[in-house]
């Protein structure tokens, strides 16, 4: 349809990346996304943490994440999403050619985005805040994404210099397939906070 939105999402090679970036200066109406564990881990992680690290699309060469991060910077990337894909222990337990893709990432997305990209400078915490909440909101026509006045309270509460652990017991998901597990991150959640009531308090 004409004048639709195209949105590319679980964007992980630099090719995708440039891409995207050529097809955007044709058109304002494509979107791209990508998710955490693209601008955090390589195929490393993979050889690593066996199962635990493979998703589709799968974990690339360095050059690769780093394109994913300055495509992010630059505008070419206008949201991160989650990918955030459960399953089992016993699941993900099976020999890497039989497991299932995919990891859970809702829990350590706004972590991730912290050290991977505000600390070292790519982006300002406003503007990781866009890429995962005002852009997402905005590509989907959502009042949402945003805080003003008589705007619908939708807020999360967070001290992106606090530490937490992830633990695999320690996931509020049924689910702990995880290659983050043993990690300490930046970012603790206080709060979420959605239609001005309170959804998430930490303990």
């Amino acid at each position: 349809e004409e004048g639709a939105d195209l949105s590319v999402q679980h964007i992980s090679t630099k090719e995708a990346v440039e891409l995207v970036r050529q097809a955007k200066k044709k058109s304002a109406h494509i979107w791209a996304e990508a998710a955490p564990h693209h601008f955090t881990l390589t195929e490393e992680a993979a050889v690593a943490h066996g199962p635990l690290a493979k998703m589709n699309p799968p974990l690339r060469e360095e050059a690769d994440r780093m394109a994913v991060i300055k495509g992010l910077q630059d505008g070419t990337i206008d949201m991160i999403a989650t990918d955030h894909a459960p399953h089992s222990a016993e699941e993900k337990a099976k020999p890497l050619t039989e497991a299932p893709s995919g990891i859970i990432g809702l829990e350590t997305a706004l972590s991730l985005g912290i050290r991977e990209l505000v600390m070292p400078d790519y982006l300002t915490v406003m503007e990781l805040m866009e890429k995962m909440s005002l852009a997402p909101a905005g590509l989907y026509r959502l009042d949402a994404g945003y805080l003003a006045g008589g705007g619908p309270a939708d807020l999360v509460i967070f001290d992106k210099d606090a530490r937490w652990r992830v633990e695999k017991d320690g996931f509020a998901s049924k689910a702990a397939n995880s290659p983050f597990i043993g990690e300490e991150m930046p970012g603790v959640i206080h709060y979420t906070i959605c239609g001005g009531k309170v959804a998430y308090r930490a303990e």
